[in-house]
């Protein structure tokens, strides 16, 4: 989904099921063959005649429970670093994934400057004023969902949305997944920003690989309003967007 010139508030989220596409990581005491993985279906109730919401935008991760937990520690080296670009007054990708401890660089690609900033609890950031061709960077240090905006551009919004585990990924155009991951035990959890909440369920992988899982997302009860700047004040109707 393309960056919206709103927060959009979820007020309700309901799960049914489960399905996603993501990165490939196996745990350090598995073989290639072990890693089997989950796959489903990701859906999103929504009210009729609302517009709808991007289903790419949808992060599915298996968390793991116990020893599994501990295997997985070292194998998301690929997650610790991420990029989002800005770019034509968007945030490019609109959602990014990243390992909790990871950096997220945000260069500003546009003929303008920018000012990238978060307010998420997890851990708020304030980038500053910075011109194109320069980059700078916000550390992710516990897992959650940050909200990024631009203190300059009201319309410019985007997710960092980051997690305890290597075995994530976002679903496809039709809302289906893939994660591939060892045989266990572990906690499904599905987001989408329209849904707000997370969904979270157990589900255990057998040594054949777990598929036809179903997710549902609620987000019905979507409700526009649109986001403050970093000082907590309304955007200048005069500025916001221009420059």
């Amino acid at each position: 989904m393309t960056a919206r010139g709103v927060w959009w508030v979820a007020l309700a989220a309901v799960a049914a099921g489960g399905a996603v596409v993501a990165r490939p990581a196996a745990a350090p005491a598995a073989t290639q063959q072990e890693r089997v993985g989950v796959s489903g279906q990701l859906t999103l109730v929504e009210r009729p005649g609302a517009e709808r919401c991007d289903v790419r935008s949808a992060v599915v991760y298996l968390e793991a429970t116990g020893r599994a937990a501990r295997d997985v520690a070292a194998e998301g080296s690929a997650l610790l670093g991420a990029t989002i670009a800005m770019r034509g007054r968007e945030f490019v990708p609109h959602v990014r994934t990243v390992l909790a401890g990871g950096t997220v660089a945000f260069p500003n690609q546009d003929p303008f400057s920018h000012n990238v900033f978060s307010n998420a609890d997890p851990g708020p950031f304030d980038l500053g004023l910075y011109r194109r061709g320069r980059s700078r960077s916000a550390n992710f240090v516990q897992p959650g969902v940050y909200p990024i905006y631009c203190n300059i551009h009201s319309k410019m919004v985007s997710f960092v949305v980051a997690v305890p585990t290597p075995y994530v990924a976002q679903a496809g155009p039709d809302g289906r997944f893939s994660i591939a991951a060892p045989p266990g035990t572990y906690l499904l959890h599905a987001w989408h920003e329209c849904a707000g909440a997370q969904v979270t369920r157990e589900i255990t992988i057998p040594a054949t690989g777990l598929a036809g899982v179903r997710v549902q997302l609620d987000a019905r009860a979507y409700v526009l309003a649109p986001h403050l700047n970093k000082f907590g004040l309304p955007y200048s109707a005069t500025r916001a967007d221009k420059y």
